[in-house]
């Protein structure tokens, strides 16, 4: 504690004499910081006028330190770049006692003392860990996503992080694309309000707190709708598409006072976003008004030269000039980072000013003092609070509830679900043990050891009420080298080397032995996500092999489906009686799944993301386009001469919001208040609904509408409200919904933001499939 407070004392003393002798010459200033909606302007002018090039250049560089989980870079000489004032901040070092050793470092032994900013991917939970986003998403209950950014906020700030590369948004219709276990599915209106419910989460309006963390919005822009779902790939979309329909949940991650902003891989409009001057500075700030920092994607500088942009120089000025402020990981064995080698020789060249450098530097100056850095470097490093606030039991139990409420019911055969505390039950597949795999993706300072596998939780929940069997059955994958690949990250599921035969054999005659059958199958948790993109998006075929095994003893069969992504499942969903679609849990995943599977929790779950029938109908979303030949019949039966596919049926395996419940619920008639309305006026829509099953359960009533006719064509539907309501068995609701006009708007040709007089449709039902029945009309 005393080298603590000398440190501080030094730091203080340094910093402050500074900025006291720099006002007494500096009142022009004071009079630009007065009009600045900024209000640490005058400070952070004060240190830059102090610094050199070179420790400028160094505020623009984040190296990766501690384990490093995507690209293939790693950093070179840490502390002596930290002394010499040409590190601004860190990312992926999780421990507190380094962090608090490194920061020391930066306050005690650089010239001007200036802190660093230590940045985690904190992606769905720090050591207690939720669900993966898209499972998360699931629960369309954002008060409950708040409320685990909230807790992964207070987790990481305990262990002296205090940025996160996190809310990422990123709308995706193609599953193939493994980052859609990431994102929030499928739908801009959905996506928005999960960001406004992570960033507030996360930041708690308050980022100086030592409990919250800056949000960082992630991936801009538009890294979603990479074509044929291959990561990092091109993207090439109209403005109308990119502002209707890409862009929404950036924008509400903004207005949600996000204080950082993630530059994605793929390039808009011809020019990588990293280097898009339209994009971080026209569109973002300048259009949007944000006022934090642009910080690059992993390498993301650099990997503008394989684009065709020029070279190191040349990318790193476009980057610059762009707004992009920070340079992550720009730095490897072979290379150096790219603003501290390269802006020198383009201020030189006069390709940059000083001017764009010092606005660099200032926004990350201003983030330093946003979350309280200035006022105490080691605020993040309480040792008590790594010690207590972490893992706590009452934070476990909470990712124990949403694993349970994010999870998504299928389809229900016969009521075999729930499950009676009674009787012989056998487990079987690959991902019954592995307690690694049940955080998923994406989950860097999860202790994966500490995560309670399926079978574990079944043995915590029913004790000795019921006799648990179990066989492996199979292996990930028939191909051991992907099944190498789809298990990285410290993940690894042992392979069985017996014959996949064998393996079958003895699961069928565990299977023959029980009253029911458990069958977690699946993908493993590296097997979406991060360039784990898929042209197969079907569950493994060695997986498959032992499913219809299962399904040869007569035995009831329950699927517990871990997924990532949405699979193509037409022969499950045909075959077996129960499918419960879990994702991946988190790290209270056994748990969350009894209580599922033996209804302590009735599912409520609905998808955020479309579920097709095979990967030929990719890309499939509900609110899409007509076309002037649409297909006549709602089943996704042939037509001649229609948009349709004429060697499968049409429609999609499971919608957008679907998901069942073990209890039944009925809908009223849809009531409109009125049937016309101003520009200045609302329309109210309400519903009764019924729970007509036998059990209490929970309800995502979901509106949508449509815009009949406008000066562009309009989606056939598009959501604009859901409320998740509790219903005990027998009661009835009334759910309302009030729409205003701008609920109504859209961008046109001329990305005017308008909301046309005219026809609109609208209904409420439990996915997107409801009929729109109800009409009302916008005036003038």
């Amino acid at each position: 504690m005393k080298k603590l407070q000398l440190a501080k004392i030094k730091y203080f003393t340094l910093i402050i004499g500074a900025l006291t002798v720099l006002s007494c010459n500096t009142n022009d200033k004071k009079t630009t910081a007065s009009k600045s909606d900024n209000p640490y302007e005058e400070k952070v002018d004060s240190i830059i006028s102090l610094m050199t090039l070179d420790e400028k250049l160094g505020q623009l560089n984040l190296p990766a330190t501690g384990p490093i989980t995507t690209g293939s870079s790693k950093s070179t000489d840490v502390v002596s770049k930290i002394e010499e004032g040409k590190i601004g901040g860190l990312f992926n070092i999780k421990d507190i006692k380094n962090i608090y050793e490194v920061q020391k470092i930066a306050v005690e032994k650089s010239r001007l003392g200036i802190p660093l900013i230590f940045g985690m991917d904190v992606i769905h939970g720090f050591k207690t860990t939720f669900p993966i986003p898209l499972g998360l998403s699931a629960s369309w209950d954002m008060e409950m996503i708040e409320k685990t950014a909230q807790i992964a906020a207070s987790e990481a700030s305990a262990n002296g992080i205090n940025w996160t590369f996190s809310p990422m948004v990123d709308i995706s219709r193609d599953p193939r694309w493994g980052r859609v276990s990431e994102g929030n599915g499928e739908d801009p209106f959905l996506g928005s309000q999960i960001a406004k419910a992570m960033v507030n989460g996360y930041q708690q309006n308050d980022m100086s707190a030592n409990n919250t963390l800056m949000a960082c919005v992630k991936h801009f822009a538009l890294y979603g709708a990479a074509e044929a779902g291959r990561d990092y790939n091109t993207v090439d979309m109209s403005r109308v598409r990119m502002f209707n329909e890409y862009l929404p949940p950036y924008k509400a991650a903004v207005d949600a006072g996000v204080g950082s902003v993630m530059a994605s891989f793929n390039e808009i409009d011809g020019v990588p976003a990293t280097g898009n001057k339209w994009l971080l500075t026209d569109l973002l700030r300048d259009d949007w008004a944000f006022n934090g920092f642009v910080v690059s994607d992993y390498t993301g500088i650099y990997e503008m030269m394989a684009h065709g942009m020029g070279d190191e120089v040349a990318v790193t000025s476009l980057a610059l000039k762009a707004g992009l402020d920070m340079d992550m990981a720009g730095d490897s064995p072979n290379i150096s980072a790219a603003f501290i080698k390269n802006l020198k020789t383009a201020l030189d060249n006069g390709d940059i000013s000083m001017k764009d450098i010092d606005k660099a530097v200032a926004r990350v100056l201003t983030a330093k003092y946003q979350v309280g850095l200035f006022e105490d470097p080691y605020k993040y490093c309480n040792e008590e609070r790594a010690k207590n606030d972490v893992y706590t039991q009452e934070n476990r139990d909470y990712a124990r509830l949403v694993g349970a409420e994010s999870t998504v019911l299928l389809k229900n055969e016969n009521q075999i679900l729930p499950l009676k505390k009674s009787g012989t039950i056998a487990v079987i597949g690959p991902l019954a043990k592995a307690s690694n795999n049940m955080a998923g993706t994406w989950s860097v300072s999860t202790d994966h050891e500490n995560c309670i596998s399926v079978w574990d939780g079944l043995q915590q929940t029913v004790g000795n009420d019921v006799n648990l069997l179990y066989a492996k059955g199979s292996n990930v994958d028939y191909d051991f080298e992907l099944e190498k690949r789809a298990t990285m990250f410290g993940k690894t599921i042992p392979r069985d080397n017996r014959t996949d035969q064998q393996m079958i054999n003895e699961a069928v005659a565990i299977a023959k032995k029980s009253d029911v059958i458990l069958a977690t199958i699946g993908e493993s948790s590296e097997l979406s996500g991060e360039s784990s993109s898929r042209t197969d998006i079907g569950i493994p075929q060695v997986q498959k092999d032992l499913l219809n095994a299962l399904l040869k003893t007569g035995k009831p069969v329950v699927l517990v489906l871990f997924t990532g992504r949405p699979l193509t499942l037409v022969e499950e969903s045909e075959n077996v009686p129960s499918i419960l679609n879990v994702w991946f849990p988190g790290s209270e995943a056994g748990l969350s799944i009894s209580d599922v599977l033996f209804g302590a929790v009735n599912p409520s779950g609905k998808l955020t993301a479309t579920f097709p029938r095979n990967v030929g109908q990719v890309p499939l979303f509900y609110n899409h386009k007509n076309t002037g030949r649409p297909l006549g019949n709602s089943e996704g039966h042939f037509e001649k001469f229609k948009s349709n596919y004429i060697d499968a049926r049409n429609e999609p395996l499971y919608p957008f919001g679907y998901g069942l419940s073990y209890t039944t619920f009925k809908y009223g008639d849809v009531k409109l208040d009125k049937t016309s309305m101003s520009q200045k006026d609302m329309v109210t829509v309400s519903v009764d609904i019924t729970n007509t099953g036998d059990y209490d359960g929970k309800e995502v009533a979901q509106l949508y509408i449509r815009d009949v006719i406008g000066s562009i064509t309009r989606p056939v539907k598009e959501l604009k409200g859901f409320q998740k309501i509790f219903l005990k068995k027998g009661e009835t609701k009334t759910v309302s919904f009030t729409l205003s006009v701008e609920d109504l708007k859209f961008y046109n040709t001329n990305i005017d933001f308008v909301a046309e007089p005219g026809e609109f449709q609208v209904a409420i039902g439990t996915n997107s499939n409801v009929e729109l029945n109800k009409t009302f009309k916008l005036i003038d």
